[in-house]
């Protein structure tokens, strides 16, 4: 039976550290993070088309939080690819993801109804299941002992792609239409085929049977981890729901045209680049723990304050927000992978899909709440309720114990 993880013995240490390359090889870990930027820029058209979906299709905000969970949903298989990712090579996936999701998600335009966006969106959330249970272990693996750093690679990959997404798909439809999404999409094809020479040169890493454990074994010593870490993200996911997917729509409600609302969310996303950077080299420094309790202590301030200003004050808070609430990404990532170095994959696979599964259920109640009371008070109660995450980081194991990757 391995042992608990939140007692990490020194001989796991080691272990941990056989795991990983012993320097952090930057070219790698940039293709990497490059792909899932193109990746991300495609999946992050579906938000700023929302309000336009709501007009062409007459859809209640429920709906339009439901297609965003036909996005997610497909997460829930993460578990079982993270289980085959510390097994065999899925790197194939990780190559094949910009493409599949420029396809899928530039057809989102000339879509001939509801259904047919939902079929998309299945498809290319499956696609980015494949991607996000496999490729963070990837750069994990390719960072040496500066996991954290890795890992804020990865997430200003996504965090950049999804930047450049919400404008690069409002420009085009403002210029020339719903209906030229589709000329976006040879980017994926360009950018697999730089991931697949990127990548060209890294070995096969599998663990050894004798060093793996059983998989229900890992499943059962992940508790003392995911259990109060998922309280966390519960409470995070109404704010994060309503600043990722829901602001276009908010903004567009309270006067803006699409373009500045898709702008908005731009802003929003670029600061996240930053923060992600930031809170994933810091928790290297300073502990995972500290920067979760700064981000859940920060944010509501600045989202009160974002609601009680008005146009082009907004817009000045937006980088404050994109700045604490989406810098956890990289410590909350390196702290799954580093507390069960011998089943790395499977652990990722495991915390992305509980992420997308609370994170899904959170954007339907802020679809139903903004339909029954108004988006202004759904954004208020997602303002308030992160602060509830704060006792739950007492139950984290401490910094000493998980650090020794």
């Amino acid at each position: 039976m391995p042992a608990p993880a939140t007692a990490i013995p020194e001989q796991r240490r080691h272990s941990a550290a056989s795991t990983a390359e012993p320097a952090f090889q930057t070219g790698r870990v940039v293709t990497i993070s490059a792909g899932h930027a193109v990746h991300d820029t495609y999946t992050a058209f579906l938000a700023p088309l929302l309000p336009a979906f709501k007009d062409s299709l007459q859809l209640s905000n429920t709906q339009l939080g439901l297609l965003s969970v036909f996005l997610n949903a497909p997460s829930l298989v993460q578990p079982v690819l993270g289980y085959l990712g510390d097994r065999t090579d899925l790197r194939t996936l990780v190559v094949l993801a910009p493409a599949v999701a420029g396809v899928t998600m530039s057809l989102l335009g000339v879509a001939p109804g509801y259904a047919a966006l939902a079929l998309l969106l299945i498809v290319a959330g499956l696609n980015s299941a494949n991607l996000h249970a496999v490729a963070p272990v990837m750069a994990g693996r390719l960072s040496g002992d500066s996991l954290g750093r890795g890992m804020g690679f990865w997430m200003v990959g996504g965090e950049l792609g999804r930047t450049l997404g919400p404008l690069i798909v409002v420009t085009a439809v403002a210029r020339l239409g719903l209906e030229s999404t589709p000329w976006l999409m040879p980017f994926g094809f360009l950018a697999s085929l730089l991931v697949y020479l990127g990548l060209r040169g890294v070995p096969r890493h599998a663990p050894k049977d004798g060093e793996r454990p059983a998989s229900w074994q890992a499943l059962r010593s992940m508790g003392p981890v995911l259990v109060p870490l998922s309280a966390i993200l519960a409470v995070r996911a109404l704010m994060i729901g309503a600043l990722t997917i829901y602001l276009p729509v908010f903004l567009s409600e309270e006067g803006a045209t699409l373009w500045r609302a898709g702008a908005a969310l731009s802003v929003l996303q670029a600061a996240g680049v930053v923060g992600a950077l930031l809170g994933g080299a810091l928790s290297d420094r300073l502990g995972r723990r500290l920067i979760l309790a700064l981000s859940l202590l920060l944010t509501p301030l600045f989202m009160f304050a974002f609601l009680a200003a008005e146009s082009w004050g907004q817009f000045l808070l937006l980088p404050a927000l994109g700045l604490t609430a989406l810098s956890t990404a990289p410590a909350i990532m390196a702290l799954v992978q580093e507390s069960f170095p011998q089943s790395r994959s499977l652990a990722n696979g495991v915390y992305m899909a509980l992420n997308f599964l609370i994170q899904s259920a959170a954007v339907l109640v802020l679809g139903a709440l903004g339909d029954r009371f108004g988006l202004r008070t759904a954004f208020t109660v997602s303002a308030a309720i992160p602060l509830l995450g704060l006792p739950f980081l007492l139950l984290l194991p401490p910094r000493r114990t998980i650090d020794g990757v």
